[in-house]
């Protein structure tokens, strides 16, 4: 699914803003995806993950 970390799954997540009139309008917040180059699998691929996982180190960078 686009927009999706491989690692953890984290997406988007859907919330409202809220005016000062209590107006309600539906926003997305996104996740902060990187593509990085990463052994995934056994093999060096490029994947999407969220700045977490990296931070993490759940994913193990490609030279």
């Amino acid at each position: 699914m686009a927009g999706t970390c491989e690692i953890c799954g984290k997406g988007p997540s859907f919330v409202n803003n809220l005016s000062l009139a209590n107006n309600k309008i539906k926003r997305r917040w996104n996740a902060n995806l990187q593509q990085v180059k990463a052994f995934h699998n056994g093999r060096v691929k490029k994947i999407k993950v969220c700045s977490r996982c990296i931070r993490s180190g759940a994913v193990v960078k490609a030279a």
